[in-house]
Parts: C-alpha cells; sequence; structure tokens
C-alpha cells in the first residue's frame, strides 16, 4: 500500500471518501496546529475539517457535525509509531 493519503477521507462507511484499509492503519489529523480526534471528514485541498458536535446525533442516528476551515494536516499514525 502507498503512503500516500487521499486529499479528502471519510469515517462514514456510506460516504464515497470512506476507505477502511486506511482508516485500520491509522490517520492523524492535526487543524491549526492542533491534533483532532473528534473529525468525521477533512479535505486538504480545500482546507476544512468535519467534526462531531457533542454526542447530538440527527433522527437516523448519524451524528452532527459542524464544518470547520483552516490549515489541514494529515499523516499516518503506524508509521510515526516506527521511526
Amino acid at each position: 500500500m502507498t503512503d500516500t493519503l487521499p486529499d479528502r477521507l471519510s469515517v462514514n462507511p456510506k460516504s464515497p471518501y470512506y476507505d477502511e484499509a486506511l482508516l485500520l492503519r491509522g490517520v492523524g489529523v492535526r487543524f491549526k496546529g492542533e491534533e483532532k480526534t473528534n473529525v468525521e471528514e477533512y479535505c486538504v485541498s480545500e482546507g476544512w475539517i468535519r467534526v462531531s458536535a457533542g454526542k447530538a446525533v440527527d433522527r437516523k442516528g448519524n451524528p452532527l457535525t459542524m464544518l470547520l476551515k483552516g490549515p489541514v494536516e494529515v499523516w499516518i499514525k503506524d508509521d510515526q509509531a516506527e521511526a
């Protein structure tokens, strides 16, 4: 598997940007210099992340999310552990 990360990735299996193999390896996301652990989806080229808004869910059980704009950095976590 290549070490290049996609421009856009989602943790929702219904999304066309979902990649289970990559998510199992572990993907780290840094937004505005701070590591985020509650990211539902990100896009590096457009400079945004979608984060869950607490424990709130919609009527179908999906988490409510907020779109935050700013610089986004991503990396594969298991590569960092080996170094």
